[in-house]
């Protein structure tokens, strides 16, 4: 029996991981597009007139199989993949994007929608079923129902090709971080590392069959706290180059043409729908709207921004050639990251490290729970019957203050080998409604934190305390929706609003009061001294200048890859040295390149999006003004945030929804004051 094609006897419908087999995928995915197209077509032949009931609300509910079995092997694709896995997924993903044009391409359904919404105006429908006609109507004709034969077939074939690149793209960037291991022999290699850094590298060599030695791996875990802590600057240069050049060397795991060919058929699909470019096809549903908008926007904060990232880096090399460091023109990428540390130190009498005894990581999961419990009054019940994909993964039952469901949580902390890098959220099953039974969602955040050594458990830097928070302000926009219709519910949102309930929540992470409920130290209890916080505070704006130029880097990227022609690009290297340049403050590192694994803008859904965490910035900067102005933990605040905007998911416009809890759109004021740029 396969277990993907039964009702899940588990807790809650959960997905049944300790039953499915990677052999189990392609059979239930081929049965679920069976059943899909049986649901499309009873829409289809329907002789009855067309009706908002009889096909908008069918068709949100068609082939949910489909959505489920894909959902299934998508997430383990990501967080627990192996060689048959992706091996699956050659199949898996074509079958998938084929099933997908046939329904946006089918002419006879899409008269049906058609139908539909030519009387929408007459049908007194509400807010969330205005948005499901219009998200419904807009997704045929931005798939191509209007276009002709022949043109549907090539679309078709562009959106096949595209599917195999990215996975290609994917596997490629994973092989090449698992591929490369620094690997050394002599402790004195290892000068400058924090002992828990040293005991991670030992256990990382052990496992890896290298025992009595140290390693480093590209994990951000291993990666980053080496990259900031090492005194051999050889070491650093070494694996920094490592880092920066995954995909990048000419081999056959190289994604130069892969990124080309992604971007050139992107604009091919674009044109064919009558768009000038991908990002124009992108923004026509945001609240960006177009590229011209999301340029201005992204350099006017280079504008701000840039003066001081110049003057910190000029203060920076100083520094570093001021303490035996490397003289100021010889100042590279591999220093950046040591000697701003020790700048930061010296100015705030601040070592990050100071920080991690108080961010055990059990301790910080415990607390963004309080943070829910105090703003939401959620309660978090660990439950060892509900299955999962790995022992890493912990899953929990959360519940209302009268105890009642809310939703499945799982989380997924520590890097492995299957898993790509990175931190998301994502979702087994959205909340929708079917009659009158409220379906609850299953929402899962995935991580690569520091994992536990042998002699101390997991210690976060205040990076990964930020990201717990973030991923988890994502979970809580899932978990605490209230919509009728699927795909307008939770994280379905426009792209550049997605980010505000996550990034609203990091501001959490920086407030005494937050910090008190969870930050004590791992051997003694004690909580984190004032004067720690004080530090966090002080710091938290420091070096704010480079580190906006970086995110404005990455998203000019973006745009230069979608917002132009990609026809043009000959050389990756030197295109992409050209669109960052407005924000480079050192000189490029020969054979380094970021857009070949840029897997939010080639894998992920950021094409022609990544500028959204900077306009997720402004909103979530100018929405905790509102909660700093009547506390953090104001449940009349908490209340208006959840009723208005994490309830609601994509069942109204967002600016509707923002304003709805603030009273007024947001200005950028408040981020840049936060961020020290005014």
């Amino acid at each position: 029996m396969n277990p993907l094609l039964h009702k899940f006897e588990t807790p809650f419908e959960t997905v049944p991981f300790d039953k499915i087999k990677p052999e189990h995928f392609l059979p239930a995915l081929q049965e679920a597009i069976s059943q899909g197209k049986k649901d499309i077509e009873a829409i289809k032949t329907n002789t009855e007139k067309a009706t908002f009931t009889n096909v908008c609300e069918a068709l949100d509910s068609a082939g949910s199989l489909v959505g489920t079995v894909a959902s299934v092997f998508f997430n383990l694709h990501s967080a627990e993949s192996n060689d048959d896995i992706q091996n699956i997924a050659k199949e898996f993903s074509p079958l998938i994007t084929e099933y997908s044009n046939d329904l946006q391409l089918d002419a006879e359904l899409f008269a049906r929608v058609k139908e539909v919404y030519d009387q929408k105006d007459s049908l007194n429908l509400n807010k969330e079923e205005m948005m499901l006609l219009e998200k419904q109507y807009k997704g045929f004709v931005r798939n191509g129902a209007l276009l002709s034969d022949a043109d549907k077939d090539k679309l078709r074939k562009i959106d096949q090709e595209m599917s195999s690149l990215g996975l290609t793209f994917g596997d490629n960037v994973l092989s090449e971080t698992n591929d490369f291991l620094l690997v050394l022999d002599n402790e004195s290699d290892l000068d400058g590392l924090p002992e828990s850094a040293i005991e991670a590298a030992a256990d990382l060599a052990k496992s890896k069959d290298h025992e009595g030695k140290w390693a480093v791996s590209l994990d951000y875990p291993s990666y980053i706290p080496f990259m900031t802590y090492a005194n051999k600057r050889e070491l650093r240069e070494k694996v920094y180059k490592a880092f920066a050049s995954k995909a990048f060397k000419g081999n056959d795991k190289d994604n130069q043409e892969i990124v080309k060919k992604i971007a050139m058929l992107r604009k091919e699909r674009a044109n064919l729908l009558g768009y000038t470019t991908h990002a124009n096809f992108v923004l026509e549903e945001r609240m960006a709207e177009k590229p011209e908008k999301v340029k201005e926007f992204l350099n006017n904060l280079l504008d701000k921004a840039r003066p001081q990232a110049e003057a910190e880096m000029k203060e920076l090399r100083e520094f570093a050639e001021k303490n035996g460091g490397p003289k100021a023109d010889d100042f590279s990428a591999w220093d950046q990251g040591y000697w701003s540390e020790k700048l930061k130190k010296e100015k705030f009498d601040f070592d990050s490290e100071e920080l991690k005894p108080y961010f055990k990581l059990e301790n910080a999961v415990q607390g963004v729970f309080d943070v829910a419990n105090r703003l939401y009054g959620l309660k978090f019940k660990e439950r060892k019957d509900i299955p999962v994909y790995h022992k890493d993964v912990t899953a929990y039952e959360v519940l209302d203050e009268q105890d009642r469901h809310i939703s499945v949580f799982y989380a997924d902390f520590f890097p492995r080998s299957g898993k790509r890098a990175g931190a998301w959220m994502t979702s087994y099953r959205d909340q929708h409604k079917v009659g009158n039974t409220d379906v609850r969602p299953h929402v899962s955040i995935v991580c690569n934190f520091t994992k536990p050594t042998s002699t101390k458990p997991s210690l976060l830097t205040f990076n990964e305390l930020t990201t717990l928070f973030h991923e988890f302000g994502h979970a809580l926009h899932g978990m605490l929706s209230k919509c009728t219709y699927e795909s307008v519910s939770g994280t379905n949102v426009y792209w550049d609003f997605v980010e505000l309930p996550s990034q609203v929540l990091e501001n959490w992470a920086y407030e005494k009061e937050c910090l008190d409920l969870f930050a004590k130290h791992y051997e003694t209890g004690e909580a984190i001294p004032q004067k720690l916080i004080d530090k966090i505070k002080e710091s938290s704006s420091f070096h704010e200048g480079r580190q906006t130029l970086r995110q404005l880097s990455f998203g000019l990227l973006d745009m230069a890859w979608h917002a132009g022609d990609p026809a043009d690009v000959e050389n990756v290297g030197a295109f992409e040295r050209e669109a960052m340049s407005p924000c480079e403050l050192l000189t490029p590192v020969d054979g380094t390149n970021m857009s070949v694994s840029f897997g939010h803008i080639f894998r992920g859904g950021y094409s022609a999006g990544y500028y959204s965490y900077k306009w997720a910035e402004v909103l979530d900067a100018d929405a905790f003004e509102a909660f700093k102005e009547n506390g953090i933990f104001d449940r009349a605040t908490a209340d208006k945030f959840r009723e208005n905007v994490l309830e609601k998911g994509g069942s109204e416009h967002p600016m509707d929804l923002y304003i709805a809890f603030r009273g007024k759109e947001p200005t950028p004021d408040a981020l840049l004051k936060r961020a020290g740029l005014v």
